[in-house]
């Protein structure tokens, strides 16, 4: 039997943990110097069947200072606990809670690329033709 995506359960203790993990980023309770002053967006969390591991998707949307994306998400990764019991207060009716880890997301580059490439002139040119012939 091939598997057929998340349950119902899954996205929903998914779309949990994403907002708890935001809502504590918004906050900025984390004190470390390389998420100072840096907006981070958590796009999508990923979490396992059994419910106990949770990959946070997430992109640093303004970085004021030379910091990478990949030290952004390594120092998540490294207060990954301390995220983890500050999530608990919110997400109390779960019997355990999910080990967080996170991933740079790279969706938002995917769909960049893949909008300059529908706007390049080849493909507009080939839009074009395909349109005189369809009268």
């Amino acid at each position: 039997m091939k598997n057929a995506g998340p349950s119902q359960r899954q996205l929903r203790v998914a779309e949990q943990v994403r907002h708890a993990v935001a809502h504590i980023l918004q906050r900025g309770i984390l004190l470390d110097d390389v998420l100072k002053d840096i907006v981070i967006s958590v796009s999508e969390v990923r979490i396992s069947p059994d419910l106990k591991i949770a990959t946070c998707f997430v992109s640093p949307l303004s970085t004021l200072k030379n910091t990478s994306h990949t030290d952004v998400v390594n120092t998540l990764n490294k207060h990954s606990r301390f995220l983890r019991g500050e999530i608990s207060h919110a997400l109390r009716q779960m019997k355990y809670m999910p080990e967080l880890r996170f991933r740079l997301d790279n969706s938002f580059d995917n769909f960049s690329k893949i909008d300059a490439l529908l706007r390049s002139p080849e493909v507009a040119r080939d839009l074009h033709h395909s349109d005189k012939d369809e009268d």
